[in-house]
């Protein structure tokens, strides 16, 4: 069987692992945070390499190989002792954490093939916390659409694990996802953002679901932990929060909304919500929303709650991209 052939990074982690130890936090030191970083991940990924591979990769970087090389020593000891060593502690304990994390990340990998019904399934008979680990560890909107798909109550018992859950070790999650490999069979993988367990978590992947899951869910939160979903609600955006942005932010927001949808979400909300829109829209658009209003009579009130949706969607999109400011909490007023 040919040996393998190693990417650029790989090569270079080769070069260091079997450097002397002096030597190899030399060149680390001369390297980025980041660069340390790719380093230290290939060593951590590398761990055991036969002679021919070690000496394949050192007479890339033109060194001198015989084929009596011993094999390159990695693991996450040996990538620990080297940042350590360049960075120093504290620095190294971050880049590690960092290394531990993508790696714990891309342990789910493999279930990027299968659909969020499949995955619903696959999940159905496991207990809360493991498939709280699993959800943690997708994106917000696919782990949404998996929650969506579960029944309650083992949908809030989910939700309760996700928000409570701490830091999960490695050697449970490869437990964990050793075991859904065996049953899946084969699934393709392809890289995937670092996620964590807690309320943040939990927040984002509410944000992503439907309004009906988003408040059925939260529902059934406050029914087992009123503290809890407090919190939830205290990190959400909801359609009557829009009274806390400030002007030139909700003019953005409403420039892109579709006046229809506007009357919509106007129909039987707070007086001063109602004043907080038609302030921060045009006086043409005011007419036709009042035209619009007119004209609606009497509609779902599933109707207004997806227009009421949509324009909570259209901030917290704009929140993430940083183009609007969200006021979460009442602040503090100074008086000088």
């Amino acid at each position: 069987m040919d040996p393998p052939t190693l990417s650029g990074r790989q090569t270079a982690a080769v070069v260091v692992m079997n450097l002397g130890r002096a030597q190899a936090v030399e060149v680390m030191k001369h390297l980025s945070e980041s660069e340390a970083e790719t380093i230290a991940t290939e060593i951590v990924t590398l761990r055991q390499l036969d002679a021919e591979t070690t000496a394949r990769a050192l007479a890339d970087f033109h060194r001198l190989a015989s084929g009596h090389l011993p094999p390159g020593r990695g693991g996450r000891d040996i990538a620990a002792r080297l940042l350590e060593a360049s960075l120093g502690v504290e620095r190294a304990a971050e880049v590690l954490h960092r290394v531990t994390a993508t790696k714990a990340a891309a342990a789910f990998d493999f279930l990027d093939a299968a659909s969020p019904t499949e995955l619903a399934a696959l999940l159905d008979d496991e207990l809360p916390q493991t498939v709280a680990l699993v959800l943690a560890h997708l994106s917000a909107d696919r782990a949404a659409t998996v929650l969506a798909a579960l029944p309650d109550p083992g949908r809030t018992d989910v939700a309760q694990a996700i928000a409570t859950m701490g830091t999960a070790t490695q050697e449970a999650i490869s437990i964990v996802s050793d075991a859904l490999r065996a049953r899946t069979g084969v699934f393709a993988a392809r890289e995937k953002p670092e996620a964590l367990g807690g309320v943040e978590p939990l927040v984002e992947i509410i944000n992503s679901s439907d309004a009906t899951v988003e408040k059925a869910l939260l529902a059934s939160i406050e029914e087992r932990d009123e503290a809890l979903a407090e919190d939830i609600r205290s990190r959400m955006f909801t359609f009557a929060d829009i009274v806390k942005l400030e002007d030139r932010d909700a003019q953005r927001v409403l420039r892109g909304i579709d006046i229809r949808a506007l009357a919509l979400a106007l129909k039987g909300a707070q007086p001063e919500i109602a004043e907080v829109i038609r302030r921060n829209v045009s006086e043409r658009n005011r007419d036709a929303l009042d035209d619009e209003t007119q004209a609606l009579g009497a509609v779902r009130m599933s109707q207004i709650e997806e227009a009421r949706a949509e324009i909570v969607r259209t901030i917290r999109a704009l929140e993430a991209s940083g183009d609007i400011t969200v006021r979460r909490v009442e602040e503090d007023v100074y008086v000088s």
